[in-house]
């Protein structure tokens, strides 16, 4: 049997979308044409892979043909590179933006020649491992934390980096002349989180630890917005890692914070069942970068990482 992989293309992207008019436009075609290569498909296999009545689902065949179709893809594509030498290309979804992401990972490629990127900008963790999961994209780099009701079941992770944070406060602010803080220094003053505090899932585990009990949340309007609330409520912080550039710092100052020092633990992921005949190269290329600027020092004595980032870790080295 011969498959057209236009027409397996139009069942990836159906499949990953679950709507005929939105798999259409990514694919640059009409909804009607998008239909006729679905059902030219299942002509072709004999069986239904949509169940089409009260809205788009897989049939039973059609999840188990989705991964193999995914692979198909994926080979289709090396063997086009081959060919032209253009050598195959990583898509990598990054999260949390206002933490700057991709400074981390435009350091660990720049010695990879072989590994050929396409970034692309995910909302937020379950987001970025729905894409993974569906195949949308390759590898996500992002803060990893447990997602409810397991979803993120059949994803590999990997700690690339633990950043130090610093907390970030207006000039005006009563701290503001200090040189270093402890986190518990801060238990008089307002925690800024910059998205709703049910996705920060970093910020609201060290307000637990440390005991910050008073707390601000609003939409994720971008790192301007965050300088401009805490240049204008002067009793407000927030945490940024230590290398993550202010747009504006002025009438701000970033102060370092020990005893301890928390972390932010930024991961690769990807799907366990689908292996990018680049990731290793990539997850390499991580690991030699970090080992360079020493990424994963951490001191138990001295740190603080939530739970399931210390779990993580300590699983690493085993």
């Amino acid at each position: 049997m011969d498959l057209d992989l236009t027409l397996v293309r139009a069942f990836v992207v159906t499949a990953g979308t679950l709507h005929f008019g939105r798999a259409a436009e990514r694919l640059g075609t009409s909804q009607q044409a998008l239909s006729k290569r679905i059902a030219r498909l299942e002509a072709v296999l004999a069986v239904r892979l949509f169940e089409r009545e009260g809205g788009i689902r897989l049939t039973e065949a059609g999840e188990r043909f989705l991964p193999a179709a995914r692979e198909a893809l994926a080979a289709a594509e090396r063997a086009v590179a081959e060919v032209t030498g253009a050598g195959p290309v990583v898509r990598i979804d990054t999260w949390g933006h206002l933490y700057g992401p991709m400074r981390t990972v435009a350091q660990a490629v720049q010695a990879l020649s072989t590994v050929r990127l396409e970034p692309g900008p995910g909302r937020d963790w379950p987001s970025v491992a729905a894409a993974l999961l569906r195949g949308d994209t390759d590898v996500g780099f992002g803060r990893v934390h447990p997602l409810p009701g397991g979803s993120d079941v059949g994803l590999t992770q990997r700690l690339a980096r633990l950043e130090p944070v610093d907390a970030v406060v207006s000039t005006s602010h009563p701290l503001a002349a200090a040189t270093t803080l402890r986190p518990a220094d801060l238990r008089d003053s307002t925690l800024w989180c910059p998205a709703e505090l049910t996705r920060l899932d970093f910020l609201r585990r060290f307000a637990d630890e440390f005991q910050i009990t008073r707390r601000q949340d609003g939409p994720n309007l971008g790192m301007d917005h965050l300088v401009q609330h805490l240049r204008t409520d002067v009793s407000c912080f927030t945490l940024v890692p230590a290398d993550a550039p202010l747009p504006d710092h002025a009438g701000l100052r970033s102060i370092p914070l020990v005893e301890p020092t928390p972390l932010y633990a930024w991961s690769l992921v990807w799907r366990t069942s689908h292996r990018h005949p680049l990731l290793e190269p990539l997850v390499r290329g991580f690991a030699d970068t970090g080992r360079a600027h020493r990424w994963l020092d951490y001191t138990p004595q001295q740190d603080w990482l939530p739970d399931a980032d210390h779990a993580k870790l300590m699983a690493d080295h085993v």
